[in-house]
């Protein structure tokens, strides 16, 4: 298998500030579709496909065949388009093995009760630290990267890692570390081994808020100039000193949006929960929980 640079085309939700790829193998029509948004009016509780056919209409116009849905870790931010694309293209979803603590976890935040399998079986795929997969003739290998959440991966595709939530450009930092099952050392030490790899190794973030006095949104980056620049991590900061700054800086944060409706909905590998009897669905709050 080559060790190619993938072709990789963004698409960014400005919503949810959400980047989006596709990655294809250069050498062939085989692609990938990594971190989907579902549209969601959260005053309205209506849902849209816009960003999914936008991704749908790309992968038409240039003949690609989907080998890979995957999902970098269950986003607080959005709801996944998943199933939808699924529905779509008929391929695999993948996400990392851990899925089964997040689920675990949120499972009994939201009382889903016995009809919820917490096993990670909605998922296709569940990988695992080490492990290898092909989009066409490229080699990708997954790296765990927890901290953020216990189940975030890091897929390095050919010359490219798409990073999830574990780092944002330079200007901006790093990860918050404290929903459930969160850390902040461990999230220390899976930005090491994102910076072991070759510096000149592209980074694809999940997503970007734009840094102060930065007018525009970035997705792209580099392990290099991750390591020397980032303002939370780079240079020579210590991990004692990572923790202290992160601890204090999430106690400062508010809850993201959607991370109500997104967590219970991407649980369920972005299916909704199981109509009720009067055959609707519905989404939970919980209060005072969180």
């Amino acid at each position: 298998m080559s060790q190619q640079a993938p072709l990789v085309q963004h698409f960014f939700d400005e919503p949810t500030n959400t980047y989006s790829y596709v990655v294809q193998d250069p050498d062939s029509k085989h692609c990938a579709i990594i971190d989907s948004v579902l549209d969601f009016d959260y005053a309205a509780g209506r849902t849209k496909t816009e960003s999914a056919e936008a991704i749908l209409a790309f992968v038409k116009e240039k003949q690609l065949t989907v080998e890979w849905i995957l999902e970098t870790h269950v986003h607080a931010d959005h709801l996944s388009a998943a199933p939808y694309l699924q529905q779509k293209t008929g391929t695999k979803l993948g996400i990392g093995e851990h899925i089964k603590t997040v689920q675990e976890t949120f499972g009994k935040a939201f009382n889903s009760g016995t009809e919820f399998a917490r096993d990670g079986s909605q998922f296709d795929r569940l990988f695992a630290d080490g492990d290898t997969f092909s989009i066409g003739h490229l080699e990708a290998h997954v790296l765990h990267t927890p901290g953020h959440t216990p189940a975030c991966l890091t897929y390095v595709i050919g010359d490219a890692a798409f990073v999830g939530d574990t780092l944002f450009m330079p200007d901006y930092g790093t990860a918050r570390c404290d929903f459930p099952g969160g850390d902040a050392r461990t999230l220390y030490h899976s930005i090491q081994k994102i910076f072991s790899l070759a510096d000149d190794t592209r980074i694809f973030l999940c997503h970007d808020y734009k840094a102060p006095n930065r007018e525009h949104y970035a997705f792209e980056t580099t392990v290099g100039e991750e390591k020397r620049n980032n303002v939370h991590v780079g240079g020579n900061t210590t991990e004692d000193e990572f923790v202290k700054m992160r601890t204090e800086r999430d106690k400062t944060l508010d809850m993201p949006r959607l991370i109500l409706p997104s967590v219970q909905v991407n649980m369920r590998a972005g299916n909704m929960p199981p109509a009720e009897g009067n055959g609707q669905t519905y989404l939970k709050i919980p209060l005072n929980l969180f």
